[in-house]
């Protein structure tokens, strides 16, 4: 019977997985996303969610919870950072976005995020775009001319190289190849 099983052992010891878990852990809390196999991310949800849980409330004793776990430095950004931007969220900090098989293995590959996570490319578009809406004119004006000249460059080399390979082919003679026997 399989009573009390509920952990994914995903191929590997309780000393590897316990290692694996506190590397993903501080890799989540330091970029806020990580992108990893579904099983792995379906198992790191219910860590980070405990850890969170901790940093809402800031105390030396949760403190000391959380760094039996990720070591302080973690720590550190866990209660001064994501603790309080969570505070008013009863749950679900975190979510798990599904990207489809990896090309290797086939493996399931997954997005574990925090809720509130933006990229920064988003919003970096965001603030040029508010700034000034002038530059992206520009910008375009300069681009289109030099795909013209792209486009016009590989068109003139192939045409340059080819055309004097099948000149020095047709003026040279082809020769025979015949086998000779050599008398003795």
């Amino acid at each position: 019977m399989r009573h009390g099983m509920i952990n994914r052992k995903l191929g590997r010891t309780s000393a590897h997985r316990n290692a694996l878990f506190r590397n993903q852990l501080a890799s989540l809390i330091d970029k806020e996303r990580i992108i990893t196999t579904l099983p792995k991310a379906k198992e790191l949800r219910p860590q980070i969610e405990r850890l969170i849980t901790l940093a809402r409330t800031d105390s030396v004793h949760n403190r000391r919870q959380a760094v039996r776990v990720v070591d302080e430095s973690m720590v550190a950004k866990l209660f001064d950072t994501l603790g309080p931007r969570f505070s008013d969220r009863p749950g679900g900090y975190t979510r798990i976005i599904k990207l489809g098989p990896r090309r290797g293995d086939a493996a399931e590959i997954a997005i574990l995020e925090f809720v509130d996570f933006k990229l920064e490319a988003e919003v970096k578009e965001e603030e040029p775009a508010k700034k000034s809406k002038a530059a992206p004119k520009k910008a375009k004006a300069k681009a289109e001319p030099a795909e013209d000249e792209e486009e016009e460059a590989p068109k003139k080399k192939p045409a340059k190289k080819a055309a004097p390979k099948k000149k020095e082919a047709d003026d040279k003679p082809k020769k025979k190849t015949t086998t000779k026997k050599k008398a003795k």
